[in-house]
């Protein structure tokens, strides 16, 4: 523990499933092309929750649908 607190910042530890983990250089995002679709970038590129979730589907007061019941205990 004591060593990772004091591990060089332009390092860092990667655990992949079904490796052991290893030590790696760390890589520079601004430096991809497609940083600039980032949020980091422009903040014009962060996903709001609220709006994405205010423009789901809404029922109206005449429209048709049917209620299925899913019994979620059977495998």
């Amino acid at each position: 523990m004591d060593e990772i607190a004091v591990m060089d910042g332009e390092k860092c530890i990667l655990q992949v499933r079904g490796e052991r983990p290893f030590l790696s250089r760390k890589y520079n995002i601004e430096k991809h092309p497609n940083y600039r679709y980032l949020a980091d970038s422009s903040p014009k590129y962060t996903f709001d929750v609220a709006k994405y979730l205010s423009s789901r589907l809404k029922l109206k007061k005449d429209d048709d649908f049917i209620v299925a019941e899913v019994d979620m205990t059977r495998e």
